[in-house]
């Protein structure tokens, strides 16, 4: 029996380990949020859109700022033709991208307290406990990504403000 046991925690060890190991970034606090996102390598189209809205000096700055990042997948949920539009203007691709941004640092534990929160933007974003955490209609698909200027949740949609 003790063999079998044995066995269960090394096999479960070997199917954990990679999945640790493609978030080894979220432990190295010397990155800023820009470049902990962009060490992940899931973030991509963000970093584009980041740095075509120009928040990229912001963004490394002291903070502490709190993203709900949504992945290179959330954002080909968008509508054809939309990402393409959206990089091309400015003013409405910052207004989206600080949409995701909350001044200090909310960790998860902090999050699932509240109902709403106030973005960069201006705008308040709603959040539910109900059947996992939402971020408006963004499911949180991980979280507490620390860097040394604050943190990033990882949200599965883009979410856009009203």
């Amino acid at each position: 029996m003790k063999k079998n046991k044995l066995l269960k925690v090394i096999f479960s060890a070997i199917l954990i380990v990679p999945f640790l190991g493609s978030l080894s970034y979220a432990g190295n606090y010397s990155k800023d949020i820009v470049d902990t996102a962009v060490s992940a390598g899931k973030f991509n189209t963000l970093v584009k859109a980041i740095k075509a809205g120009g928040l990229v000096e912001t963004l490394k700055s002291d903070g502490p700022f709190t993203v709900f990042a949504p992945t290179d997948d959330a954002f080909a949920k968008l509508p054809a033709g939309t990402l393409k539009a959206l990089l091309k203007n400015t003013k409405k691709l910052k207004a989206i991208l600080t949409f995701h941004v909350v001044p200090g640092k909310v960790m998860a534990s902090d999050v699932v307290k509240l109902n709403s929160v106030k973005t960069v933007h201006g705008n308040t974003i709603k959040i539910s406990t109900k059947n996992g955490v939402k971020i408006e209609n963004a499911k949180v698909i991980a979280t507490d990504i620390k860097a040394s200027n604050g943190v990033i949740h990882i949200i599965d949609s883009v979410i856009l403000p009203n």
